[in-house]
Order: structure tokens, then C-alpha cells, then sequence
């Protein structure tokens, strides 16, 4: 394959001028916390997921089903999150070296636990993930971006109603 043609698959940002009434240093900035999302999202989609596979005990089935469905709407919000960070003029993570920020920080982060140490575990992951979006989110909404902010008001909802739900599988 030519030199040429290999450039032209090359993922770049945008060498147009974007026009969208949003400030390019705010446009690099939002990209960058959303591509910390991003990488979020994607560790709380494979924990959810080992814990699918690995869960055990009385709440087996409820706990299996939830995640389930969990890990499923959190794979769909990568492609949302990704395809933000594009149509603010920006890279998605794109280099393998990026992609390790993905997986969870070491292997004991899912180890065989309890199914309540499990759902502990994905408590603790989607509440830091609601401070983080809430974070983004309010910088969006003081930069005029309605976009991201109400992608980031979807992701949200999302996030509080799992809590709420993991948190009432563990109740006492």
C-alpha cells in the first residue's frame, strides 16, 4: 500500500475550522474529560460483565440479569461518548497504549468475590462515574454545549437508576 494511501486511514482531528460557537481550548478540554469517560465506561462494562459470568449465590439470577443488561447499555454509551468526542473535532482514543486505561487498574479489582462484594464493587464504580459526568456535564453547560450536556444528562440517568437498582439487591 502506498504512502499516500496509508496517511489517508490515518485518524487525525479535523484540519477544518469548526464554526459551532464552541472555543477550540474548550472543545480540546471537554474531549479530554470525555474520553476519561470513555475509559471509565469501558472498565465498568468489563467488570459487569465478569461479574455476569462469576457471580454465585442466592441473588445469582437478579444479580446475572441486572448486570446484563448493565453491560449492555454500557457498551452502547462508548459509541455515544466516542462519536461526541469526534463531533467536537477530536480523536476518540485511537493508540493501543490508550486503550489500557480500559481495562480495570489491576486483576484483583475482579477477583471471585461475594455477590455482595461484587455488587459493592459496581456501586463504588458507578457513583465515581456520576461524580465525574456531573462534573463534565456542569462545564458543558457553562460553555454552552446542550450537546454534550444532555448526552451527559442521558449517560446520568442511566448511571443513578443502576445504583439505585444495585443498591436494592444488596439492601438488608
Amino acid at each position: 500500500m502506498s504512502k499516500t494511501a496509508i496517511a489517508s486511514l490515518t485518524p487525525e482531528t479535523s484540519k477544518d475550522a469548526i464554526h459551532t460557537g464552541l472555543k477550540a481550548a474548550y472543545r480540546k478540554e471537554i474531549a479530554n474529560d470525555l474520553s476519561s469517560i470513555l475509559a471509565a465506561t469501558y472498565r465498568l462494562t468489563i467488570k459487569s460483565h465478569v461479574y455476569h459470568w462469576n457471580v454465585v449465590g442466592p441473588v445469582f439470577k437478579s444479580i446475572h440479569d441486572l448486570t446484563e443488561e448493565h453491560y449492555n447499555a454500557l457498551f452502547e454509551a462508548t459509541d455515544i461518548i466516542a462519536e461526541r468526542i469526534r463531533a467536537l473535532g477530536h480523536l476518540a482514543p485511537v493508540r493501543f497504549a490508550m486503550t489500557e486505561t480500559f481495562a480495570p487498574a489491576k486483576g484483583d479489582d475482579v477477583d471471585q468475590g461475594s455477590a455482595h462484594d461484587m455488587v459493592n464493587d459496581l456501586i463504588a464504580e458507578h457513583e465515581q462515574a456520576v461524580r465525574d459526568m456531573r462534573k463534565a456535564a456542569a462545564k458543558a453547560g457553562d460553555n454552552d454545549d446542550m450537546v454534550t450536556e444532555d448526552m451527559l444528562t442521558a449517560r446520568l440517568t442511566f448511571h443513578e437508576k443502576a445504583l439505585w437498582m444495585l443498591r436494592a439487591v444488596v439492601a438488608q
